[in-house]
């Protein structure tokens, strides 16, 4: 799963903020993304669940 964030958007938010985003910073992110998102899938799964909640997280 690649290319879960939208650069632009991110860079939007970043932007609001003030500051500047590195190059690698919104793959960065979109790895750290991807990585959350298999973990509450994992723990919806322990619950017997096939449906991912904000609890998941």
């Amino acid at each position: 799963m690649t290319g879960t964030v939208v650069a632009s958007k991110v860079k939007e938010v970043i932007k609001a903020q003030e500051m500047n985003c590195a190059g690698d910073f919104t793959d960065a992110l979109d790895a750290h993304v991807e990585e959350l998102v298999k973990r509450a899938c994992a723990r919806a799964k322990t619950n017997d669940r096939k449906t991912v909640r904000s609890g998941d997280l």
